[in-house]
């Protein structure tokens, strides 16, 4: 018998030959090219279940032991309609806090899963070049630097403005502000800032990017808030000009927030901020962060221990600097004449050591800012301090 032709024929061509009992089970099933077990096996098919036990059987087994049950695929599934943009990686974390007691499947099978009900798409593949520097190679733990910036203006649903002012801890991930601001100027950054240093205290580093109200095309790339920084004790950190990468943490941050807060936007600027709220709360406290390995960051967060001031300390300076208040309209005095260095330092005391008997190193605090030429009357711009603002 020839099964691989039409099996179920054959099967039927062979019971009705074994009907007639005209010859031996051996010569049937020799004549049909079958062997006698699997004979005997047809024959008994045929006697439990009939003419319709000759047709083809499927080979899929009836259980399978690695199955996920329908309950637990539910509870995925629910948790990943709440949460669009988790991943199976966030998801199981956040399944076995809720959860403990279940056996949760692996991240391959949940990937699998959400792909069969049309809740994912595999994603194409980037290669990645090993980055050129390491702007946070210093960032080890809770305040050592903090980055911020602005995530990119949108319009809430009413037509208003809104500019996400976000800060982040480098080290744990821990949103620290989400503020929508109708104006990115630097007067409303620093009151965000105020708020959010005597909440959390005063970090070491601040890295932005090169743009305002953070830095400016002065000497030394000082603005207004970076000279308030540094008078602080924080020291200023700039991204290197056309690399926004450097400050890439919060680059892939803001993907999510406008995922999950404006997507679409809201009907107010004030539900906008409602939104930023609850999504900074979750964010901190229950989303579980891959490169944390999979805890939130409010369980690795912790205050500055160097709280706020109420009033700014004056700059000191040591021996055998010359020291030289910045006037109101950004010029010093400097022997009977008046030399403009930036506007950002109105009112400031600046320090002025001799490099020769032409040139002297300018510093505004431990940040060295540009290099005075005496003859000349001018000063000399020094390369941008990026990565990080070193001493001077």
């Amino acid at each position: 018998m020839s099964w691989y032709k039409n099996a179920e024929e054959q099967r039927r061509e062979f019971i009705a030959d074994w009907l007639k009992g005209e010859t031996t089970m051996l010569m049937l099933c020799a004549r049909h090219g079958v062997s006698r077990k699997t004979g005997y096996q047809t024959v008994k098919r045929f006697q439990e279940l009939g003419w319709d036990g000759l047709a083809d059987r499927s080979r899929a087994p009836l259980h399978h032991p690695n199955q996920t049950a329908p309950e637990v695929e539910q509870r995925l599934i629910e948790l990943r309609r709440q949460y669009p943009t988790y991943g199976p990686r966030k998801l199981l974390p956040e399944l076995r806090r809720l959860y403990p007691e279940v056996p949760w499947p692996s991240a391959s099978a949940v990937s699998g899963l959400l792909q069969r009900e049309g809740l994912s798409r595999p994603r194409r593949r980037i290669r990645r070049s090993v980055p050129w520097t390491e702007p946070f190679a210093n960032a080890t733990g809770s305040n050592d630097v903090w980055c911020m910036d602005f995530k990119g203006w949108f319009r809430t649903r009413d037509g208003r403005r809104c500019d996400p002012l976000t800060v982040m801890d480098a080290a744990t991930r821990y949103l620290l502000t989400c503020r929508g601001l109708d104006q990115p100027r630097g007067g409303h950054v620093r009151r965000v800032l105020e708020r959010t240093f005597e909440e959390h205290g005063l970090p070491r580093v601040i890295h932005t990017d090169n743009g305002p109200p953070f830095a400016s095309t002065g000497v030394g790339g000082l603005s207004s808030l970076a000279v308030w920084w540094i008078k602080l004790g924080i020291l200023p950190e700039r991204s290197a000009p056309g690399r926004p990468e450097q400050n890439g943490r919060l680059e892939r941050f803001h993907r999510t927030l406008k995922a999950e807060t404006a997507t679409p936007p809201q009907p107010t600027l004030r539900a906008q901020q409602r939104a930023f709220d609850t999504f900074r709360e979750r964010y901190n406290v229950q989303r579980p962060h891959e490169a944390l390995g999979q805890v939130p960051p409010a369980t690795l967060y912790v205050p500055s221990f160097r709280p706020f001031p109420h009033r700014l300390p004056e700059l000191e300076y040591g021996p055998g600097v010359t020291i030289r208040r910045v006037r109101s309209n950004g010029e010093i005095r400097w022997q009977g004449d008046l030399v403009y260095l930036s506007e950002a330092l109105r009112g400031e005391l600046i320090g002025l050591l001799p490099q020769d008997d032409r040139h002297w190193t300018t510093t505004f605090g431990p940040i060295q800012i540009a290099t005075f030429d005496a003859h000349a009357r001018t000063f000399l711009r020094t390369p941008a301090k990026v990565l990080p603002m070193c001493p001077g």
